[in-house]
């Protein structure tokens, strides 16, 4: 298992039996000392069991973010009841670390294979991923990410892609 994917499961693992948050590895691999948004992706029998993450850091290093966005998509995400210790065993993790984003022209600059997507609008802001199962089209790219920060159809909006180095 991949070092940022371990440390996902043993900080979801370690909060869910114990109650504990973990530290950060004592030597951790260069990826986890950088500083950059990190997305917790858990799924359970191949359906998202939970998502939760930072489009900027919001800690220290990456290690930390993940630590904090794993525990979060474990018993935070409001779509789902939290993580209980007997699904543990079930559970699959993968760990996305965001480059900066970056404000685009328009809908031609994306692509949602390569570029996840944000949406702003006033204070309003929703992401999704890039190369989600099911999302195929910039346009639909948009427009789950414009439904997730209450965004509606007409609404002036600014785009902003990132690129991820997903961890599985």
């Amino acid at each position: 298992m991949l070092p940022l994917v371990k440390l996902a499961k043993e900080a979801v693992e370690q909060y869910v039996l114990n109650g504990r948050v973990i530290k950060p590895p004592e030597d951790p691999v260069p990826e986890m000392t950088e500083k950059a948004g990190v997305f917790v992706s858990i799924k359970k029998h191949g359906r998202l069991r939970g998502c939760i993450g930072t489009f900027q850091p919001a800690t220290g290093n990456v290690a930390d973010e993940i630590i904090q966005n794993a525990i979060s998509a474990a018993t935070r995400d409001p779509r789902f009841p939290p993580v209980s210790p007997g699904e543990l065993n079930e559970l699959q993790y993968s760990v996305d670390v965001l480059t900066a984003p970056e404000k685009v022209a328009g809908k031609q600059d994306l692509d949602p294979k390569k570029y996840g997507v944000i949406v702003k609008s006033g204070a309003r802001k929703g992401l999704l991923l890039p190369d989600l199962e099911g999302v195929d089209t910039v346009d639909e790219q948009i427009s789950i990410a414009s439904m997730k920060a209450g965004i509606f159809l007409g609404e002036d909006i600014e785009l902003y892609r990132f690129e991820v180095k997903r961890y599985k």
